[in-house]
């Protein structure tokens, strides 16, 4: 009998270790529970799609075997980035599929992001299909199998409803990662000057890692910008739902400032309209926001979890600090990196001098994502004793929708388990370098009264 590893079936997605805890046999399982359970919802047909890694094909048989077997028929769009998969899911009716993607993690890694009947599977959901292979809780049937190319269809959605005001030359770097086969294409189609970075898909990643959160990993894009004529830089992350931004003089714009104009943008149509951030982003946005004349949300942190606090809401546009950026309005409601980058392009070449314009955006003093390493369940105990019992000086609110967020008069800091590694993630902002240094000292003294895990502050 087969062993189904648990820790695979994470918040988010499924996700483990090629070969080890991911095997083809395993993919045919999970396959045929996602199969059932969308056979319990009613839902006769599903897409799937993969990315660009070395195990993406053999996972993608075995997934769609699974589901046939539960007797769904399987609607194959083959290589694509995760939105081109999404919009699949809406171009065909299905509002349902399964993406066989590795994202941002490291090369041996793949895994699956699901949504069926337009619910995106997260938390408990993910959790049943685990129950589901455990008590053998499966339909059997014969689905039927058929490929479908989605890559000019979602190109042309794209181009029929956005113009620029003029050309742009642009840098886009694709870490070797699934964007490389339509990110360049579709700029180029939009008018676009395009200067490629490993935009050559290759599951080994052989030049920097696909992960445009890490500083590391947009130093060529900073390079290429700095001695070319290029005006700006765009950078994506494995499967094309995460997008990087660089100016022209080297600044990054991370994924929250990049909501700020995102955000503007869509209130300057949409008066009132609610935007969703979450808890890691900058305390910029709520301000921002008010004053565009929107109402803003904190939501938790995680794509599934925005996804659904949107569909509550109906918000017009969601994005949260890990580069996910969700536009309701205009598009389908999903992050979708390739699409971030063209709402961009549409803004900035409205300006003579784009990276003006996104330096010119809030901004504030503020720590990259900083993690404790703890053991497995280690991280969730101690956010939950710091919840019940921390005290922190001079704070002005504590939020506790996901671990804890700590509002202070100048500044925030933030703690909350990982729901992918065993850390805690700490975020600092403030106004200005001592008020930052203080905040840092109020979360170091009530965390170390805790744990005798190693700071990273």
């Amino acid at each position: 009998m087969t062993q189904f590893p648990k820790e695979i079936f994470k918040a988010y997605d499924i996700r483990g270790i090629v070969g080890k805890t991911l095997t083809p046999e395993i993919a045919q399982a999970i396959g045929q529970a996602i199969g059932s359970e969308a056979r319990a919802r009613q839902v006769s047909a599903v897409c799937i799609g993969r990315d660009g890694r070395l195990s993406g094909p053999a996972l993608s048989n075995a997934l769609a075997a699974g589901l046939r077997q539960a007797g769904v028929d399987v609607i194959d769009v083959g290589q694509v980035a995760t939105p081109m998969l999404y919009f699949a899911a809406h171009q065909l009716g299905t509002l349902s599929g399964v993406m066989v993607t590795g994202s941002h993690y490291p090369p041996e890694y793949n895994g699956l992001k699901m949504m069926l009947a337009g619910e995106t599977l997260a938390g408990e959901a993910i959790q049943r299909l685990y129950q589901r292979l455990v008590d053998g809780d499966l339909a059997e049937g014969a689905g039927g199998y058929r490929q479908h190319q989605i890559a000019e269809a979602y190109a042309e959605r794209i181009l029929g409803d956005v113009q620029l005001a003029r050309p742009m030359k642009i840098v886009v770097d694709c870490g070797n990662g699934v964007a490389g086969d339509f990110a360049p294409d579709l700029y180029r189609r939009l008018g676009c000057e395009v200067s490629e970075l490993f935009c050559e898909v290759d599951g080994n990643f052989p030049n920097h890692h696909p992960d445009p959160s890490q500083p590391a990993n947009l130093q060529d894009v900073i390079a290429a910008l700095a001695h070319g004529d290029a005006e700006l830089g765009l950078a994506f992350d494995g499967d094309g739902d995460r997008l990087g931004v660089v100016t022209k003089d080297g600044q990054i714009i991370y994924p929250d400032r990049q909501l700020l104009l995102f955000a503007a943008d869509v209130l300057a149509r949409n008066p009132g309209a609610k935007i969703i951030y979450d808890v890691k982003s900058t305390r910029n946005l709520a301000p921002w926001i008010r004053q565009h004349g929107g109402e803003p949300i904190m939501a938790r942190t995680g794509h599934s979890f925005i996804k659904a606090k949107m569909k509550e809401t109906g918000a017009a546009l969601a994005g949260e600090m890990s580069g996910h950026v969700f536009f309701k309005e205009r598009w389908y409601g999903f992050d979708d990196g390739l699409y971030a980058g063209v709402r961009l392009l549409e803004i900035l070449a409205r300006a003579a001098d784009p990276s003006a314009v996104l330096n010119a955006l809030p901004n504030s003093v503020s720590t990259p994502e900083l993690n404790i390493k703890m053991q497995e369940g280690e991280h969730y105990a101690l956010i939950d004793r710091l919840q019940a019992s921390a005290r922190f000086d001079g704070a002005s609110e504590v939020i506790t929708i996901d671990g804890l967020r700590v509002e202070y008069p100048d500044g925030f800091g933030l703690a909350r388990a990982s729901n992918t590694t065993p850390v805690i993630v700490l975020r600092f902002e403030a106004d200005n370098a001592e008020a930052l240094a203080r905040i840092q000292a109020d979360f170091r003294r009530v965390i170390a009264a805790e744990t005798r895990a190693e700071l990273p502050f």
